[in-house]
């Protein structure tokens, strides 16, 4: 991740220095850069002038003094609080008073990070989606210290480097991570009940729902540790709402190695010569698996807005933007309409009476007053 956003900056005309301490790890990077920027020569989407450019704007170091002249540093170290807290007061200390410190943590508290500096407003949350060249989003996250300058220099500093800023709060997830829970979430929710297989479940979702990939397809993609660490992450950081509560099929695919495509084997198997099963494409089915998973993940884009997480317009951007959905969340609720939006989350309550179905305060009083959302 650190590689692409340096990557990110370079092309965007800094001049940037990729810090480790693994002195294997830095030559890799470098590696990987120069095979990169062939691979864009040779599709015609930079000439050498600009391979050169951007190599040269990168240089490698393995001391945090280093960095003594950053005007932004971005950290994207293991996920490990303990670990950055110690990292960005060291940093700290080598740098000016008006340096800018940012995070690309996915998951940890902002502001628990930025109280570990002497100047916190000094501090910011900035998360790139891997790989950050290609993907377009970046969630911003203020600390509650951050000062509103860092912000705006931050929010200006994305924009001029070509990518799509959202802004959203510092809690557990930010947007994408906490809205997206329910594509993983209910269909783990829908396999355990007995009601489709995993390949029903991702043909559901991809040939009715317009879904790039499924949920299962994704979860191999992102690694089942991977995956179910932050789900586990987001459950506990929302003091157990069961909105978030992680699968057991998940826990025990993950204990069993069972990773996804980097074991080689995960709710599918990539072993060379192997065939996995095939959907059962039923529409009527698929269509119900589509659309238990849909309203659930409108009714957390729902309460994301109703607890000022973000934006309606940020929310839909994060979605789109981030994790590549076919549609904004809340602009599918308002094309499905918000009734059914209702109608549909009441009729899950009712069916299992547990409060990881209820709806959204926001939706009911929507429905109230005629209104759609506003994007």
């Amino acid at each position: 991740m650190g590689s692409g956003i340096a990557q990110v900056a370079a092309t965007a005309g800094c001049s940037v220095k990729l810090y480790d301490t693994n002195q294997a790890a830095l030559d890799k990077s470098k590696t990987a850069l120069a095979k990169v920027m062939s691979r864009l020569v040779e599709k015609g989407k930079i000439d050498e002038n600009e391979k050169s450019r951007i190599e040269n704007s990168i240089s490698y170091v393995d001391s945090l003094k280093d960095l003594s002249d950053a005007d932004l540093t971005i950290e994207a170290i293991i996920e490990n609080a303990e670990i950055k807290q110690k990292v960005f007061a060291e940093l700290e200390s080598y740098q000016s008073d008006d340096a800018i410190i940012a995070s690309n943590t996915s998951s940890l508290s902002i502001a628990s990070l930025a109280a570990s500096l002497k100047k916190p407003e000094r501090f910011i949350g900035i998360h790139f989606f891997n790989p950050a060249p290609l993907m377009p989003l970046v969630e911003i996250i203020p600390a509650i210290q951050t000062s509103e300058e860092v912000k705006n220099k931050v929010v200006q500093i994305i924009k001029d480097w070509k990518k799509v800023g959202v802004l959203t709060k510092d809690t557990p997830g930010f947007i994408v991570n906490r809205v997206a829970r329910p594509f993983y979430g209910e269909a783990l929710r829908i396999y355990e009940e007995g009601i489709a297989d995993f390949a029903t479940i991702d043909w559901a979702m991809k040939e009715i729902g317009g879904f790039r990939m499924g949920p299962f397809e994704l979860m191999d993609f992102i690694g089942n540790d991977v995956n179910y660490t932050v789900t586990e992450t987001v459950f506990t950081s929302f003091y157990f709402d069961p909105r978030y509560k992680p699968a057991f099929t998940q826990k025990r695919f993950a204990e069993a190695g069972y990773l996804g495509r980097k074991s080689g084997r995960g709710y599918y198997n990539y072993a060379e010569n192997t065939t996995n099963p095939e959907p059962k494409k039923d529409p009527k089915i698929g269509q119900e698996i589509f659309e238990r998973i849909l309203v659930m993940l409108i009714n957390e884009a729902a309460d994301a807005l109703f607890l000022n997480i973000a934006s309606a317009k940020d929310i839909d951007l994060a979605m789109t933007k981030g994790v590549n959905y076919p549609k904004g969340l809340l602009a599918w609720a308002n094309e499905k309409s918000i009734d059914w939006c209702v109608e549909e989350m009441d009729a899950l309550y009712d069916e299992y009476r547990e409060d990881r179905y209820r709806c959204s305060p926001l939706l009911r009083k929507m429905r109230r007053e005629g209104r759609n959302f506003s994007l």
